[in-house]
């Protein structure tokens, strides 16, 4: 039933989000929605408040500026979304994910939408540089207040004394 419920909402996300979406992924247990960053916090409202998705699980943000295909060079940020509200979507996880210029890596914060990012994203943009608009606290949380390297799960980060 969960499979089933998942595929009904992303099906009704492509037709409320038409032009948006950039591409689906709905297979082997994997959801995820490939939305413009423009229209990340707009969709995020809409899986709160129409389909019960009510917590952030996780962000994961990945630097896929090697990427050999499907274009780039693009840091992808990842938000792992759950709900503990519908019974039927417990054990599921729907994967909304926007591609970010790797030069300019900037998107609006989900913050105000689901508060179980603050940390997650904080590490995000200490880790890859990516810069969470309308976030309450960015800043440091792992690395040390004088870092002034790159991000370090950047690619073109080059650990001291490694060459």
């Amino acid at each position: 039933m969960t499979w089933e419920k998942l595929r009904k909402i992303i099906e009704n996300v492509k037709r409320m989000f038409k032009n948006d979406v950039e591409e689906v992924f709905l297979e082997k247990k994997i959801a995820k929605i490939i939305v413009k960053k423009e229209k990340l916090l707009e969709l995020a409202r809409y899986l709160r408040d129409i389909h019960q998705f009510d917590h952030v699980k996780g962000v994961t943000g990945v630097d896929l500026s090697r990427l050999k295909e499907g274009g780039g060079p693009y840091i992808e940020v990842i938000y792992h979304v759950g709900s503990l509200d519908d019974p039927e979507l417990n054990d599921s996880i729907l994967n909304v994910s926007v591609k970010l210029d790797i030069d300019n890596p900037v998107v609006t914060s989900l913050y105000s939408i689901w508060p179980s990012v603050e940390y997650h994203e904080r590490e995000v943009y200490e880790m890859l540089g990516v810069n969470f608009q309308g976030h309450p606290n960015l800043k440091r949380l792992l690395l040390p207040e004088y870092w002034m390297d790159l991000p370090p799960l950047r690619k073109d980060y080059k650990v001291p004394g490694r060459d």
